[in-house]
């Protein structure tokens, strides 16, 4: 199958743009392994350490040089619903470990927050430097250096990309990604909207609304629309990091199980130890990231991937800008309808035929790399298949079907909901940013109004409430990137704006923070980048300068000359309260040294990147994660 010839313009420049950083990693990736087991290496006193709590056969495993082992990093909690089922998971992985003559061990847990919980609270401007955390919690998990492979337990927001950022920094090690499904559906999307909706307009109360938001998060499983936690499972399956068919399948069923034991089964048989070697930094090349960014173009899926893309390319030395997105959104054909989107929630999605569907669309239309490697072989092809049990119990796979099941959510490459994708670049005098337009009306698209400047969410919301947004406006709400405040998601304004929308004002956001994986149909023009605090022309406007937003020209402007607006000053604005309260001060350091948006909002620097070090220096794993400073692009 021939490759577009946009996929291919954009993975080799991608692969120029990033020759030497990702020589220097595989360089690095091949240094690593050592002959035999991993735990080869390590003197009697750290292999005691290590199995000595286990039973005695796996411990009896564990001294000899045969057996591989597997670490089992998860991001379990008993609080958030996507991260519950994980509970079950480690015996299942052991168990199915010890059948194919392995062992498992838990090597360690990550911290998982939700920012369905944090949303609009100060919480949030944690959230995503847990990432970064996650990222280091990951490494310092496998840092013990008794482990011949990995299975990465997470789903949601900064969970799966801190994992795989972590993960990537031990490249040499094969590593498949194990999700926990998502949640039977609840109450419809477009329901619970209108619910919310009702509640801004104070029509209805804190318990119409608290029964709205339980119905519609109810059970174990992932939340059901198509955010973050959502898109980062189709991207591990475009990745080859997935078994495939993995992403949507429910907690806790009888093909749940199956598909965690299979991972287990299938890392053990990828390690250094037998002869199909497959390590993670070989599996995340430039056409894996390149066929990401397709997925995540086709099917609609979270803008906060324009910062998470972008730090675990950079990690396995791979360089890529918001012009690869938005050059491949040219392209890309939006495949999928999946709340924000649509109506849709992704089991439905998935009943449609889901991701094998849009796999095998997307590889006739030569926009995925088909041929690279993946944790299940050389190539994407197994991928366009769907998982079963069969009469038998036993887990098989079969080819998703040659027609979408439902083609209000799902349609082939030949006949699209649009020819292209979702997200747009934008730039002009107030910088760079990016806005998802999948869900916007083509009506919506284009905004020309006066400015009302907002320093927090909550003055938006107090004006709202006053009642003083009754007009045309564009909402700039400004110092929300990640030096500033943590870079908060602001969807709690989604209601709000949505109201006014509807009674016929246009009205649009423009902030250097994001917006939730949901963005919805009112037009936001988030991760402006530079950011207020470093200095973007951002900090500049004035309530009443007139904005110019134009999503289909991909224009960002300010009825104002470049002079003009370079004479003016930033407005003071006193951000010290952003600094402690909720664990805030123990992340002063993340804020201080925290790239620009662009360049993935990382708080740490590669080895690549730092300069020189000591003479006589010898790099360690932990090196990888060297705090950063400065605004890198």
């Amino acid at each position: 199958m021939s490759i577009h010839p946009a996929l291919e313009r954009v993975t080799m420049r991608i692969r120029e743009r990033s020759a030497d950083s990702r020589t220097a990693y595989l360089a690095r990736l091949d240094a690593a392994p050592a002959k035999g087991v991993a735990r080869s290496c390590v003197s009697c006193t750290n292999l005691a350490h290590g199995f000595a709590a286990f039973g005695e056969r796996d411990k009896a495993a564990l001294r000899g040089d045969e057996a591989a082992n597997i670490a089992i990093v998860s991001a379990y909690n008993d609080m958030l619903s996507a991260h519950q089922p994980y509970e079950r998971f480690p015996a299942i992985i052991k168990q199915a470990a010890r059948e194919a003559g392995g062992v498992a061990q838990f090597a360690g847990g990550v911290p998982a927050m939700c920012d369905g919980i944090t949303q609009g609270q100060t919480g949030m401007e944690l959230s995503l430097f847990s990432r970064d955390v996650i990222a280091m919690a990951t490494a310092v998990s496998l840092s013990h250096n008794l482990f011949d492979a990995a299975l990465c337990l997470g789903i949601c927001d900064k969970i799966v990309p801190g994992l795989l950022i972590g993960a990537l920094s031990f490249g040499h090690l094969p590593v498949i990604f194990v999700p926990g499904g998502p949640m039977p559906s609840g109450m419809s999307n477009s329901e619970k909207v209108r619910i919310r909706e009702l509640f801004a307009q104070n029509k209805i109360g804190h318990d119409e609304l608290l029964d709205a938001e339980a119905a519609s998060y109810h059970s174990p499983g992932t939340c059901t629309f198509y955010g973050t936690a959502n898109s980062n499972q189709m991207m591990m399956e475009v990745m080859g990091l997935h078994l495939p068919g993995a992403a949507f399948i429910n907690p806790n069923t009888p093909l749940r199980d199956a598909l965690t034991a299979a991972a287990a089964k299938r890392v053990l048989e990828i390690t250094a130890l037998g002869e199909d070697y497959r390590p993670i930094g070989r599996v995340v090349d430039e056409r894996a990231i390149a066929n990401a960014i397709v997925g995540l173009l086709a099917t609609g899926g979270s803008t906060n991937h324009t910062l998470h893309l972008v730090a675990i390319a950079r990690v396995a030395g791979i360089r890529i800008t918001w012009d690869d997105f938005a050059e491949l959104s040219g392209e890309t054909p939006t495949l999928a309808k999946i709340y924000p989107s649509g109506k849709a929630d992704v089991n439905q999605f998935h009943a449609a035929g889901g991701m094998g569907f849009v796999i095998r669309e997307l590889i006739a239309a030569g926009l995925l790399h088909a041929d690279k490697l993946t944790v299940m072989g050389d190539g994407l092809d197994a991928y366009g298949e769907e998982p079963y049990l069969d009469e038998a119990g036993a887990l098989s796979w079969r080819q998703a079907p040659a027609e979408s099941r439902d083609d209000t959510i799902l349609r082939p490459h030949a006949r699209p909901f649009s020819p292209n994708g979702g997200l747009r670049l934008l730039t002009g005098k107030l910088g760079r940013a990016v806005i998802k337009v999948s869900a916007v009306a083509p009506e919506h698209r284009r905004v020309e109004a006066p400015a009302i400047v907002f320093n927090d969410q909550e003055e938006v919301l107090e004006a709202f409430y006053a009642g003083t947004l009754r007009r045309d406006f564009v909402a700039v709400v400004r110092y929300q990137g990640p030096r500033a405040n943590g870079m908060p998601e602001l969807h709690k304004l989604t209601p709000s704006l949505g109201v006014l929308q509807d009674e016929g004002f246009k009205v649009a956001l423009v902030t250097d923070g994001r917006m939730s994986g949901a963005s919805g149909k009112v037009p936001a023009v988030i991760h402006v980048t530079p950011e207020c605090i470093s200095g973007g022309p951002l900090a500049k406007v004035r309530t009443g300068d007139v904005i110019v937003i134009d999503a289909e020209a991909g224009v960002l402007d300010i009825r104002l000359s470049k002079g003009d607006l370079e004479e003016r000053s930033p407005e003071p604005v006193d951000i010290a309260a952003n600094r402690f309260g909720l664990g805030r001060e123990l992340f002063n350091g993340f804020r201080e040294h925290a790239s620009g948006a662009e360049a993935g909002a990382m708080s740490f620097m590669l080895p690549e990147e730092a300069g020189p070090r000591r003479p006589g220096h010898k790099e360690g794993l932990g090196d990888r994660f060297a705090f950063a400073g400065g605004e890198r692009s």
